[in-house]
């Protein structure tokens, strides 16, 4: 197998490394470097139900032409000893992201860590690095802005450096705040949008930018079953934002092509060419189901939902969704580009594509 030679991409079947092994790279993004892309994300290999494993670390992969890749290493290993540190493998990691600092000469990754004890309990662990590839130092573990914060997307502003956050303050709202100069804590100022009740409150934000205009996909809360995605669109960051229509089309739409977009990646060498990166989290379970309505029966009618406490609502999440009992280890990815029409973002299904049909 580890002669395999890919020269398209095939959303939702497996792809394998050069070496011929399962990519493990959920939930993370792409970074461009000297003519190089780098894709890294939470390695799943060892999450099999019942084995009490959450993940295995951050991994990243290296390539030339985004089809094939090669795999350079665990960039954030586990923590094996002590099962409290929120990197330890039984703690609920998810979605690393990573931008350059070009003040510090530092990679910047920050993950979000669900306390396995209390899942209403989210903070994020902040690392730097001198190179993609590591080592990463760990600097700090923490609240932003003393809230609970769930799946999340950095933003660098490629004309002034500046650089945001986006995460969904669990189960309430979704918060924009600017970071600090080295893009490692909060500065403190913020600004609050889609507040909404659980499953309908957003999560999973993927941020992208194009011709002036500012754009985030989002889920709803439906644990690892998928759900419609929603765009919203704004001119500058914590302005008010456009409600537009999920961006998904045919048979496939209801359930965004029974996958969840975890990060937006501008091809470099293309003058309009957006890729969804997205991932396919269960492979075992019925992809036309509404994921969403029955999400949604736990807290109402689907149409009212009810407000519940916190507790009730972590209580009837939890087994809706029982991590023990989903293989997270045969995830798949959902690559697919996206066009627009005028302002409106549209991503169509390709059993089969290839980049350079879109450049």
């Amino acid at each position: 197998m580890a002669d395999t030679k890919y020269n398209s991409i095939h959303p939702g079947e497996l792809w394998l490394d050069t070496d011929g092994n399962p990519i493990q790279a959920h939930g993370g993004g792409i970074i461009y470097i000297n003519d190089t892309f780098y894709w890294y994300g939470e390695n799943k290999e060892k999450s099999k139900p019942g084995s009490g494993i959450w993940h295995w670390g951050v991994n990243c992969y290296s390539s030339k032409d985004m089809y094939n890749w090669k795999y350079e290493g665990i960039i954030v290993p586990p923590t094996t000893e002590d099962d409290k540190d929120p990197l330890h493998y039984t703690q609920y990691m998810d979605r690393p992201h990573i931008i350059y600092n070009d003040r510090t000469s530092k990679f910047v990754m920050w993950i979000k860590v669900m306390n396995k004890e209390a899942i209403n309990n989210q903070q994020m662990v902040v690392l730097t690095a001198d190179n993609i590839l590591g080592p990463y130092t760990r600097i700090r573990a923490f609240h932003p802005l003393g809230m609970n914060s769930g799946d999340f997307d950095l933003v660098k502003n490629p004309s002034d450096g500046k650089a945001y956050i986006f995460f969904d303050r669990i189960h309430s709202e979704m918060i924009c705040a600017d970071l600090t100069d080295d893009y490692l804590d909060v500065t403190g100022f913020y600004s609050v949008h889609m507040p909404n009740v659980p499953p309908f409150v957003r999560e999973a934000p993927a941020f992208f930018e194009r011709k002036n205009k500012k754009y985030l996909f989002t889920s709803a809360i439906t644990g690892y079953f998928p759900n419609p995605t929603e765009t919203d669109m704004f001119d500058c960051f914590h302005l008010p934002m456009t409600k537009l229509e999920n961006p998904h089309r045919g048979a496939k739409a209801a359930n965004s092509c029974f996958s969840q977009i975890s990060a937006v990646f501008k091809y470099p060498k293309a003058d309009d060419l957006y890729i969804a990166i997205a991932d396919r989290w269960l492979i075992d379970v019925p992809p036309e189901l509404d994921y969403l309505g029955i999400t949604a029966g736990l807290y109402g009618d689907g149409t009212h939902p009810v407000i519940m406490e916190e507790d009730e609502y972590i209580e009837r999440a939890v087994k809706f969704n029982r991590p023990d009992t989903r293989d997270t280890s045969k995830a798949r990815y959902v690559w697919l580009p996206i066009r627009f029409e005028a302002n409106t973002p549209i991503i169509e299904w390709y059993d089969e594509w290839k980049i350079e049909d879109f450049c």
